[in-house]
């Protein structure tokens, strides 16, 4: 039988501790498993052997070059969203906090059998084994910042603006499962960026429209009460990855979308 309590599985970073924050706030927070990045050669690694070193070079000069100075660019409007949805970016007390190797690991799924959550909700995690979402008798939940199923992987709301469908720039939460962001839909929410948003904005907006979907959300998995699954958008389903500078570059000079 699962519990009444709350867990966050998450990867290191600022939506984790905004999110922690905002749980810990609002319901049972039972702990935060942290889980350690996985070393940036094997990622590296994995990354061009699924996509090609060309176009990781071309996504590494992005984040290298172009995300820092869109990051200034933001920083007033990055604030302005902070502090619309209350969002506390501050440190994660260690008390709360189990750091793990991998979401994946024995000792993760001992922790889970111990902690025995009622739900878990997952943020910027390895993709979970069908071992560790069978560990425990819970609700595992995901924030994907992106309109599943026509964006899933990474930058949803910046993919769906560079491809001409603001109407699908938003947030999903979905059940998770042994995919990547291909779990039923619980809720989904539109983002309305503005001009002076960017790629670096659109993933607080989203969070932020996301917390709220939480809120909505989690009180009735939390009591056992299930929630029924949502109509999947209409459209081809396509998992995106980061995007490389010079396709950035073409997408703003040709389109307008920062």
């Amino acid at each position: 039988m699962s519990g009444k309590g709350l867990v966050l599985l998450a990867g290191e970073g600022e939506s984790t501790r905004i999110l922690a924050h905002f749980l810990a706030a609002r319901f049972p927070l039972d702990a935060v498993l942290l889980e350690r990045p996985v070393p940036r050669s094997v990622f590296l690694k994995r990354r061009i052997k699924s996509l090609g070193w060309r176009k990781v070079a071309g996504q590494l000069a992005f984040q290298a070059a172009m995300s820092p100075i869109l990051q200034r660019a933001a920083r007033a409007r990055r604030a302005e969203i902070k502090r619309q949805y209350a969002m506390d970016d501050g440190p994660l007390p260690e008390a709360g906090v189990i750091r793990i190797d991998s979401a994946n690991s024995d000792s993760a799924r001992a922790r889970l059998v111990s902690l025995a959550p009622a739900v878990v909700v997952i943020n910027g995690t390895r993709i979970l084994s069908g071992r560790t979402l069978a560990s425990v008798d819970a609700a595992f939940v995901n924030l994907h910042a992106g309109i599943t199923p026509l964006f899933r992987g990474v930058h949803g709301g910046y993919w769906a603006m560079a491809q001409g469908l603001p109407e699908q720039c938003g947030v999903t939460a979905h059940r998770v499962d042994t995919g990547i962001d291909t779990g039923c839909i619980l809720e989904q929410a539109r983002i309305h960026p503005g001009p002076r948003d960017n790629f670096t904005t659109y993933p607080l907006l989203q969070l932020g429209e996301g917390m709220r979907l939480l809120e909505g959300i989690l009180p009735d998995l939390l009591e056992g009460r299930g929630r029924p699954a949502r109509a999947e958008p209409p459209g081809p389903s396509r998992l995106w990855s980061h995007p490389t500078a010079w396709g950035y570059l073409a997408t703003r000079i040709g389109k307008g979308v920062k």
